[in-house]
């Protein structure tokens, strides 16, 4: 089962998506919250597999919010603003429901969760043959990137910054993205900011790894994943 979260300021907005959630057998509701920052606090202390949030709320936007818990838990985006769509989807988000919403078009987002969590799950099961390269959108170019030329991937701003070894490329695909879709027996995420190809570690020194002369942190949060990579656990 899909554990769901509804996050919108408006009652009757929330208590719809929350009825459409109970009648998908697929679905389980854990709860329903009108206030963003209360759903906040219990996000950091729960597991949650797909929210639906709304986008334009007081104190704390559901864009803001997506921001902040850092792709802990797929989103699918509700608004009754169509304009903003474009900047949901910059945010690898699984859909954007406009208001008012239909059953079969909440159904059709459902779908879409669906076939992402078993690309994914038949990817690291290695049931899909993974590919060698990542096709990248760079400004107005979609670029093919070769895993053996990447040394790390890095959060900058509202950009992820690839560091290879033909320079550096700047992109709008977030790092919940490229973790998802990067092979794990290759790169691996030790920051928020940060992941990096296994093969490209020059040395470890204590909590920092060394890229081509790059120092790059290793948080508290990715140590024991990491130390258990590359078998120091």
């Amino acid at each position: 089962m899909i554990k769901c979260l509804v996050i919108d300021d408006e009652p009757h907005a929330a208590a719809l998506i929350a009825d459409y959630v109970e009648k998908s057998k697929e679905l389980i509701l854990v709860g329903t919250y009108t206030n963003p920052i209360e759903a906040f606090h219990f996000l950091n202390n729960n597991t949650i597999d797909l929210l639906f949030l709304d986008i334009q709320m007081p104190e704390l936007s559901g864009m803001q919010l997506h921001k902040i818990i850092n792709n802990k838990s797929q989103v699918i985006f509700t608004t009754a603003y169509d304009q903003y769509a474009v900047d949901s989807f910059s945010l690898d988000v699984i859909d954007f429901l406009l208001k008012p919403i239909s059953f079969d078009r909440f159904l059709l987002s459902v779908e879409k969760l669906k076939k992402r969590l078993q690309t994914q799950v038949s990817i690291k099961e290695g049931n899909i043959k993974s590919t060698e390269y990542i096709f990248v959108k760079s400004g107005y170019k979609t670029m093919r990137i070769n895993f053996s030329d990447i040394f790390y991937f890095e959060a900058s701003n509202d950009y992820v910054e690839i560091n290879t070894s033909s320079g550096k490329i700047l992109t709008l695909d977030n790092m919940g993205y490229f973790e998802s879709t990067l092979p794990e027996n290759q790169f691996i995420r030790v920051h928020r900011s940060f992941i990096i190809s296994i093969s490209k570690i020059d040395f470890i020194e204590k909590n920092r790894v060394i890229i081509v002369n790059r120092y790059i942190p290793i948080s508290k949060t990715y140590q024991k994943k990491f130390q258990y990579k590359i078998g120091r656990e």
